[in-house]
């Protein structure tokens, strides 16, 4: 089965499909650092598969250059790559690239969603801002709203069999629903039947609680039902999670495992053996905040709490925010005793208040690494750009696991063979 990839972001979704089997046709996506991204991870499965992994651990390792790592890989690889934005102009440039990929085959599967920012709770002061100038007549939209309207064009010009739509729960209420009743009545004309869960990836065995919306669709005599999946627990604490990555104070970097012997949950989906830790790299924090963070790691840890801090329990002297009653946990730490984290979103790019470590003595933010793993990706994940533009597409992304989880059930009902549904 082969998939379109849309608002790729840095391939979480992508991850999770590969990983299960299916071949990449091609992903959209405008940023740059994202798409290189994604470019460097097919260069990894492609040496993994032609046995030549060592180069890619030796541009892990900074021995040789991106440039050169991507003349190891066949232009057909590195050409799925489609770094453009999706917009009306752009369209049939970017079905012209995808057709000459396919060479006459059919898209089986269409995977996806568009920025989520305008449709989460977080962005909701924005909306209310949006709201309050259309009632006094200045029309100021968020376009983003709309990007949906653009998935819905490749569901026309390619009608795969199925398509894989994820998006945060606040798209179900946002505008009074308008948006979401606007969705569901083009998906029915365009043929297609569309079943939706709100899901959790913790349940899919992620150590972090991020709630997604996945709506997943068929056409035709295509048959599916939505899986009632089951709860995939671990057993490993974030301290277990974290454990064999080297402890290091604020703006340092270590690349090298320290000599902890990682947890199994560790060995089985974040590690291997010939593994380079890479982005194990941590934010500079000034002393004030260093203060409260180690107010906040207290908190939870000294005898046993595991209490959140409140902003208004700060020190006068640390709290230079007015408003002290709404947004109080704007600090908040990694629980070490618990099997999951809190959401981990992409405002971890601008400061990392709401990702405290739990070590008092190091009393830092997490690490790309550390934030990554939260979010399911292999430490062989390999994210392109500068810290910021790290954390950003990691906050960003679907969690591979989860992806996977979601993948695999889609393979398992469809049953694909010769290009024709058996299922």
């Amino acid at each position: 089965m082969n998939y379109i990839d849309l608002f790729a972001g840095a391939g979480g979704l992508s991850e999770g499909f590969i990983k299960t089997g299916y071949e990449a046709i091609a992903h959209v996506e405008m940023n740059h650092d994202a798409a290189n991204t994604l470019r460097t991870r097919l260069s990894y499965y492609y040496l993994k598969k032609n046995k030549k992994i060592n180069l890619y651990y030796k541009y892990l390792r900074k021995e040789i250059t991106r440039e050169d790592l991507y003349k190891e890989i066949p232009a057909e690889v590195l050409n799925t790559v489609i770094e453009k934005e999706i917009t009306i102009k752009t369209l049939p440039s970017i079905f012209k690239t995808i057709d000459d990929i396919l060479v006459g085959k059919n898209v089986d599967i269409i995977v996806g969603g568009p920025p989520c920012q305008a449709y989460s709770l977080v962005g909701r002061p924005k909306q209310q801002k949006i709201k309050e100038d259309q009632k006094n007549g200045r029309e100021i939209d968020d376009d983003r709203k709309y990007l949906y309207k653009l998935y819905f064009e490749f569901l026309k010009y390619y009608e795969p069999k199925l398509f894989v739509y994820e998006n945060v729960p606040g798209l179900l209420n946002l505008d009074d629903g308008k948006y979401w009743k606007d969705i569901k009545k083009i998906f029915r004309e365009l043929g297609y039947e569309v079943n939706y869960r709100q899901l959790n990836s913790k349940d899919f065995g992620v150590p972090q609680e991020r709630k997604r919306i996945i709506l997943i669709g068929t056409i035709g005599s295509t048959k599916f039902v939505f899986p009632d999946f089951s709860t995939k627990k671990n057993n490993c604490t974030l301290k277990e999670l974290l454990d064999d990555l080297p402890s290091i104070q604020a703006g340092e970097e270590l690349n090298e495992y320290n000599d902890n012997k990682p947890h199994s949950y560790t060995m089985k989906h974040f590690r291997s053996k010939d593994d380079v830790l890479t982005w194990h790299l941590a934010r500079r924090h000034n002393d004030r905040d260093r203060e409260i963070y180690r107010i906040a790691i207290k908190k939870w840890i000294e005898n046993n709490q595991q209490k959140r801090l409140h902003y208004y329990e700060l020190p006068k002297e640390l709290i230079t925010h007015k408003n002290t009653k709404d947004f109080t946990d704007r600090f908040k730490i990694i629980p070490p005793n618990l099997y999951h984290s809190h959401t981990v979103l992409a405002h971890i790019a601008k400061d990392g208040h709401y990702y405290i470590h739990y070590d008092l003595k190091q009393a830092r933010s997490l690490t790309v690494r550390e934030a990554a793993r939260l979010q399911s990706f292999p430490d062989n994940f390999y994210f392109e750009g500068s810290r910021t533009a790290a954390y950003t597409q990691i906050g960003n992304a679907v969690p591979p696991m989860m992806a996977e989880g979601i993948a695999k059930e889609i393979k398992k009902q469809l049953r694909i063979k010769g290009g024709k549904n058996v299922g």
